[in-house]
């Protein structure tokens, strides 16, 4: 796939749980409502056809390729704004917008697109052979080979079992170590080959470097801070009654979302080292059940199958 063509990019690209995130998010179609996750549109353009003339979309994201894809796409849409931006930084957009406090809804599509997933100069994935990139901005913080280049193997293993959930992370960890230390390791066939070789229980169905891939692109990209970030800065910046979807795709992003909204807010007359009272104030209610991709769309994009949406709504 030519990442140029922004054409093909979007039409490639499936939106998951497309009309079931957008649909339990406009309550108003006159209202603000923010994709943090733009990726190739899919939601935005979705989004879009739900709201009237005088409703108001703002796109983020941080790969500059997803920014060309909507500002191409977008850019004569008097509803529709784009900013780049990883959306940890929400609240600094939402400020600069003047948004704050008057956000109808925000979508969370998170984890790697498939336009990232599918070229494989960007370095997610090892299908093919690329440069072991990983960054979902490349113009920005540390490569995946940069950090693999220097990481302590200690702190590797913690990274291949915590975001990993890699049974063999230490065993994996000292291969990768010790394989840099003759050769610098900056492809994703090679990365893949010196796990393989690693690895010494292959399940069926899945390379035995899937989790480790996908270990060091959460650790590469701070995926799992933005995420909590994101969703602290929801309780404030949406209006009451507003919505946040999130659709993760693996146990550490949805737990992070079930925690979230679980979460009571603390009396700031409390000090933090004291314990808080039981019965604190939450600030959302959940709205319904988690959401799964069902049969049809599974047909269609067989990526859905991990996808869970749960929405909450701001009460306080």
């Amino acid at each position: 796939m030519n990442m140029s063509d922004h054409t093909e990019s979007h039409s490639s690209h499936v939106s998951v749980l497309l009309h079931e995130a957008v649909e339990a998010l406009t309550l108003s179609d006159q209202g603000r409502y923010v994709d943090a996750t733009y990726g190739r549109g899919g939601h935005s353009q979705y989004l879009l056809t739900q709201l009237a003339q005088d409703g108001s979309l703002l796109a983020i994201d941080r790969d500059p390729e997803a920014v060309a894809d909507a500002n191409s796409r977008f850019g004569d849409e008097p509803r529709f704004s784009m900013r780049k931006a990883n959306f940890a930084q929400l609240e600094a957009v939402l400020r600069d917008q003047g948004w704050f406090g008057e956000v109808d809804g925000v979508l969370l599509d998170l984890g790697v697109s498939s336009p990232q997933l599918d070229v494989a100069e960007r370095g997610f994935g090892f299908s093919r052979d690329g440069d072991l990139d990983m960054r979902m901005d490349p113009q920005s913080g540390q490569s995946a080979a940069q950090w693999i280049s220097e990481v302590e193997v200690h702190e590797l293993a913690g990274v291949l079992k915590d975001y990993g959930d890699e049974r063999y992370a230490k065993r994996i960890a000292a291969a990768i170590v010790s394989a840099r230390d003759e050769m610098p390791i900056t492809r994703t066939l090679q990365l893949a080959e010196i796990i393989k070789v690693a690895h010494p229980r292959w399940e069926r169905h899945h390379h035995p470097a899937t989790r480790s891939f996908q270990a060091i692109r959460i650790q590469v990209n701070g995926e799992l801070d933005a995420i909590s970030s994101a969703l602290a800065t929801c309780a404030k910046a949406l209006k009451l009654g507003g919505r946040v979807a999130v659709i993760s795709f693996h146990s550490l992003e949805d737990r992070i979302a079930k925690r979230a909204f679980r979460q009571p807010i603390p009396d700031p007359k409390i000090p933090r080292h004291l314990p808080q009272p039981a019965a604190m104030a939450h600030p959302w209610r959940v709205v319904g059940k988690p959401v799964k991709a069902g049969s049809a769309e599974l047909e269609v994009n067989p990526r859905a199958r991990s996808a869970v949406l749960r929405v909450a709504e701001r009460v306080l």
